[in-house]
């Protein structure tokens, strides 16, 4: 169903070309350290090194306290924390290494890959980043080299063409390496081949701020902007390689990174100790664990993350682009069926519409892969990167690319599902009604390919905007508004923009069967409008409710497996229906 739409709805490519939250200042948090230098962002809390101290510290902001993590840890000059283990760059020790153990005494370092620090000059490892497979890439800043240790152990020089090589980071796709040339002040880009190797290299972008030094510590951001200190701001890249902001520091920056209970915090390290600055663009979230001794179940609750061997993955593949935007998804499928045609699933990750991120979803990914579908987990440009439509626009984009590579993943083009879970939930309501909307459709990439669904299964997400508790929300509460934030506006100021986000509106006799499941404190009388609407028009739908359960729970022990068997109950249901 199209709606009439008389609100403009075409936004630039960024409508906020900085990803700098202006409306928050710059705030220092703590200054008690000899010299912080390359933070990381363990999932709750802040890793920070002293490197003239030689000791690792940890912020908790959930506590707004720093504490001492490890005592006589060595002149750690970088820290990267990515599948579960927190990587070190140990510059005094010219090694590499995971540092290990969960309490103080049995906490130590395990050495990955040591260099010889006895040469002239010295090999001293500076900075570092860790890969999508476990690889690492470190600087060695007096041979203007970069060494990459693979997933095996093995280690090679990768480049030797950076002249004094400081700070490193990978672009989110993990095509694109970038190294900071500290002293002519250059970040130089290479492409990254399958085995780790580099080609193509390129001088991305420079510093024109005078004659002081400081092209240091790098990080990147989920949008693939580029962050480098220099000698008295954060520069800040779009992936072009256009200046697109700086953060002034009042004393020099050395690192940063991207942290906090959102994602969006900037943290930055440096001679005036731990700054922090709210950003509108999340950064990356870390890779799950690799292996199962690294995986965090918090007790049981939590389902397994780890990719095993009966699994083929495609990680961090772009299926989108607007403009220079690379929008991300992982993709999975069973090796026991790999020269089978299978039906695929889209999922949708929650939080809002302004949080979160695909890597919440892995557990249910690798599940469906498991249960004999080639399985898709999309990230999407949150709110308050890009207003709404974009999010709803990167679902449709993500199920053309599905359907465009059909082939190459082995899928059914004709059996291509979707779920999501709270705001994916709606998304995923939304992607089911939609795909005769051309507003919501968005133009990256496939064009006339068609984005319909074969069915979809919504998980505690609201299928209506213009009624009910979304649109009493934009109206009681409307600095905290999540739609606010998202739509950029309230209902009572854009009535018809709520109209073209609400599904239930939408739903029409053209529309597959949708599924919704909710847990038992967790409100399943939702959407009963839509329900009714959809059994109006003959469409299959219902509704399952879980036992105790509460917001989130499909992604928790014990719900977890009964919704996936529900889930997949339920697809194959409905592909048998769709196949007589």
């Amino acid at each position: 169903m199209k709606l009439p739409v008389t609100i403009l709805l075409t936004f630039p490519v960024w409508l906020f070309s900085s990803p700098v939250d202006e409306t928050a200042p710059l705030e220092r948090i703590a200054h008690d350290f000899e010299l912080a230098d390359g933070p990381s962002w363990d999932g709750w809390s802040l890793v920070i090194p002293d490197v003239k101290a030689g000791a690792l510290y940890r912020y908790t902001p959930a506590k707004n306290s720093v504490t001492l993590l490890m005592k006589e840890a060595g002149r750690i000059s970088g820290t990267f924390f990515n599948h579960g283990r927190l990587y070190l760059s140990d510059n005094s020790s010219a090694r590499i290494s995971q540092l290990v153990g969960k309490d103080n005494k049995s906490r130590q370092a395990r050495v990955l890959h040591s260099e010889d620090g006895e040469v002239k000059p010295p090999r001293k490892p500076n900075d570092l980043v860790v890969d999508n497979k476990g690889g690492v890439y470190f600087t060695l800043t007096r041979q203007n080299a970069v060494v990459y240790i693979a997933p095996d152990g093995t280690s090679r020089v990768v480049t030797e063409e950076v002249e004094t090589a400081n700070g490193i980071t990978l672009s989110p796709d993990q095509r694109t390496l970038y190294v900071a040339s500290f002293v002519p002040k250059e970040i130089i880009a290479f492409g990254v081949l399958q085995d780790g190797s580099l080609e193509n290299r390129k001088v991305f972008a420079k510093m024109d701020d005078g004659d002081a030094k400081g092209a240091d510590g790098m990080c990147i951001d989920r949008a693939g902007n580029v962050y480098c200190a220099g000698a008295t701001d954060i520069w800040i890249w779009n992936p072009e390689g256009k200046l697109i902001d700086k953060i002034a520091c009042p004393e020099r920056p050395i690192n940063a990174t991207f942290g906090g209970q959102r994602g969006r915090d900037l943290f930055i390290t440096g001679f005036g100790g731990l700054y922090v600055q709210k950003m509108k663009v999340g950064g990356l979230p870390p890779h799950p664990a690799l292996e199962e001794a690294d995986f965090d179940s918090r007790n049981g609750t939590r389902p397994s993350t780890v990719i095993g061997d009966d699994i083929k993955s495609h990680l961090d593949v772009v299926y989108a682009e607007n403009g220079t935007r690379k929008v991300l998804c992982d993709i999975f499928r069973p090796n026991s069926k790999a020269e089978e045609t299978l039906p695929a699933v889209v999922t949708i990750h929650g939080g809002g519409w302004l949080n979160g991120d695909r890597m919440k979803f892995r557990a249910m990914g690798l599940e469906f892969a498991r249960r004999g579908y080639v399985s898709m987990v999309i990230d999407y440009r949150l709110g308050h990167e890009a207003p709404f439509p974009a999010g709803i626009e990167d679902c449709h984009a993500a199920v053309r690319y599905l359907r465009a590579n059909a082939d190459k993943f082995g899928v059914d083009p004709n059996l291509i599902f979707g779920v999501g879970g709270s705001a994916g939930g709606h998304l995923v309501g939304l992607l089911a009604v939609s795909a005769d909307n051309e507003e919501l459709h968005g133009s990256a990439g496939n064009p006339g390919i068609s984005s319909r669904i074969a069915g979809a299964v919504v998980m505690a997400g609201p299928m209506e905007m213009t009624t009910g508790s979304v649109a009493e929300r934009s109206l009681s509460n409307p600095d905290t508004s999540n739609s606010n934030a998202w739509l950029r506006k309230t209902i009572e100021e854009a009535p018809e923009l709520y109209a073209l986000a609400d599904a239930h509106l939408q739903i029409t006799e053209d529309d597959p069967p949708i599924l919704f499941m909710a847990g038992e404190f967790d409100k399943p009388e939702r959407n009963e409008p839509s329900r009714e609407k959809l059994r109006s028009f003959g469409i299959e739908t219902g509704i399952k409710s879980y036992e105790k359960g509460k917001h989130g729970c499909w992604n928790q022990n014990p719900w977890f497996d009964q919704m996936m068997a529900d889930m997949d109950d339920w697809f194959r249901k409905v592909a048998q229906t769709s196949s007589r």
